[in-house]
């Protein structure tokens, strides 16, 4: 499997402390079947990116690990504007293995029609985005007509694997599924910052999917996708999700006032 979402470097934003927190958390990728991993350390107001650093301690970690991981470096891309002046500039800086592909977090607490113009930006850029972990996300919850506009605007998705374990509980849980079979994820991902709480483990998701989906679409979302993206290639899996059934209906909560 390839896990193109991981926060494994050390002290580079809220992961890994110390590199020897680091190598078991790559030597636990390695056991779970993970092959290749993508270390995406945040830039956002809180965490500065810098791509220097963050190649010197990638480096690190793979001559420690060998062949039996392969490492590469992107990074969890707040999309502010300081960040799409930057990207602007050097459009490679940010993105998955220095090839197209960007995984682009939305805040939580406001998510401006602006946006839309702000992804086409990135677009005419050359990158492709990569809206993660939207299921996490309250105000894209509660909009999902906006995330499936994108995806038909050139976009992809990318769910975190614990969220559809129900580890980030029941609405991550269901809206994963629910994209999921409405054919709007393109990769699922680990989004590990440590060994315990949230390790970078697939497995079990893929095992997950592979009974509601197939194993194809499974092979698709932690493999050949990622791989794809990894490499800088087109995906080799997006379909059209008007294709996909419907949504079922949500049941509205009666309230009775007394």
């Amino acid at each position: 499997m390839v896990d193109i979402h991981c926060h494994l470097l050390p002290g580079m934003d809220d992961g890994p402390d110390s590199l020897d927190d680091s190598l078991r958390m790559a030597e636990m990728a390695v056991a779970d079947g993970i092959t290749h991993l993508v270390a995406t350390p945040h830039s956002n107001d809180r965490y500065r990116f810098e791509p220097e650093a963050v190649q010197k301690r990638a480096s690190e970690i793979q001559q420690r690990m060998g062949d039996r991981l392969r490492l590469a470096t992107g990074c969890d891309f707040h999309l502010s504007f300081e960040n799409l002046e930057d990207a602007r500039a050097h459009p490679a800086k940010y993105t998955i293995n220095q090839k197209r592909y960007l995984l682009v977090e939305f805040a939580n607490f406001s998510i401006p029609p602006s946006m839309d113009d702000s992804l086409h930006r990135l677009q005419l850029l050359g990158m492709v985005p990569v809206v993660t972990h939207p299921e996490r996300n309250g105000l894209l919850r509660g909009s999902p007509a906006r995330l499936e506009e994108w995806v038909r605007r050139g976009c992809y998705v990318q769910v975190t694997a614990a969220s559809l374990l129900g580890r980030f509980g029941d609405a991550a849980r269901h809206w994963a599924e629910t994209w999921l079979d409405q054919d709007l994820v393109h990769f699922v991902a680990s989004d590990a910052h440590n060994t315990e709480s949230r390790p970078p483990r697939l497995r079990a998701a893929y095992d997950f999917v592979a009974a509601r989906k197939g194993e194809q679409v499974a092979q698709a979302l932690f493999r050949e996708n990622p791989l794809a993206a990894f490499e800088g290639r087109a995906l080799p899996y997006a379909p059209d999700p008007s294709d996909a059934p419907a949504a079922p209906p949500k049941r509205r909560k009666r309230f009775i006032f007394f």
